[in-house]
């Protein structure tokens, strides 16, 4: 099997452009991943998010976790466990309104990190999106535009740890699923192993590169490029050695209002398949009203479901937007 898509985005800026370009094209279009290095976030910052993430799991979650699994029996299961997963999370939110300030047991210190770190994410968010853009023959913005509905995107970020497990071919550190949003920027530890992408039926180790930042596109993604783009289902495996596995995993998703629908310019280009559309129309809302019931499901019903709601859709906005 071809190695996993890792791009070096200093190339963007000489002469390898263009084949850096038709890398990160290959990467959307054959694997919905890929792993970025030279992205313009000092290693400095990456350095310091790292270790007071760690500091804080340590200082403040570790012990939480370590009750929360014992109270459920689950460092003691026999059989496979198909409805909990093996990690410890806490949720940032940035955009539209931030709560940093306001989740419990952060030092000041690491509150001003994660906003700085924040700032730099949605940054290469929106260069990465623009860079989707050109690659796919859509306006500069466009994406950004969708996904801004009528005020802004909704922008946040998953803190979790993957502490070791005792019995990881039972309970997956994350069960397998897709992202319900637009793009997703994952800053990884790098010394611990654990996501996996599935590709033409195999699960595929997603490599831990130092300072690197791994992409991933969402459902909406592929909605609007109408299946040019998929997204790609993934999961984290339980590791029974070490410290534990640290991954900082950041949305730029449509804001609630936004209406998501394939981008005119993708419908009739290329393939048969791609000359009428074939995803439906919707309100982002909407959508992740859906995926917080089923998202350990297929997307392939998501969208079923959501095509039933056109006409309500159609009659509620008025006519669709194409900038």
């Amino acid at each position: 099997m071809e190695s996993f898509p890792i791009i070096n985005l200093e190339k963007l800026c000489g002469e390898e452009r263009g084949i850096t370009m038709e890398k990160i094209k290959d990467a959307c279009e054959n694997w919905g991943f890929f792993e970025c290095v030279n992205h313009g976030i000092p290693h400095e910052l990456l350095d310091r998010v790292e270790k007071m993430t760690k500091e804080h799991y340590k200082k403040c979650m570790e012990e939480r976790f370590k009750e929360s699994i014992k109270n459920r029996g689950l460092d003691s299961v026999q059989s496979e466990v198909n409805d909990v997963d093996w990690e410890s999370t806490f949720y940032l939110k940035h955009l539209p309104v931030s709560n940093i300030s306001d989740v419990p047991d952060l030092d000041d210190d690491y509150r001003t990190l994660m906003k700085e770190f924040a700032g730099k994410i949605e940054k290469l968010s929106e260069e990465l999106l623009d860079l989707l853009c050109e690659n796919l023959g859509l306006e500069k913005g466009y994406l950004k535009k969708v996904f801004y509905g009528s005020k802004n995107p909704t922008f946040g970020t998953k803190v979790s740890n993957y502490p070791p497990c005792p019995k990881p071919d039972l309970i997956k550190g994350l069960r397998a699923h897709t992202d319900a949003g637009g793009i997703i920027l994952l800053f990884q530890d790098d010394k611990v192993s654990g996501l996996q992408l599935l590709k033409d039926g195999e699960w595929v180790d997603v490599p831990p590169v130092k300072h690197s930042i791994v992409v991933n596109l969402g459902d909406q993604l592929e909605v609007i490029t109408n299946g040019k783009y998929k997204s790609v289902e993934h999961r984290v495996i339980s590791q029974t050695d070490g410290e534990g596995r640290m991954s900082i995993a950041s949305f730029y998703n449509p804001g609630n209002d936004s209406v998501i629908f394939p981008a005119p310019e993708l419908i009739g280009k290329d393939s048969v398949k791609e000359k009428k559309e074939n995803y439906p129309k919707f309100v982002f809302e909407d959508y992740m009203k859906l995926y917080s019931a089923v998202k350990f499901e297929a997307k392939e019903p998501r969208f079923e479901a959501m095509k039933a709601m056109e006409t309500t859709v159609a009659n509620n906005v008025g006519p669709w937007a194409t900038a």
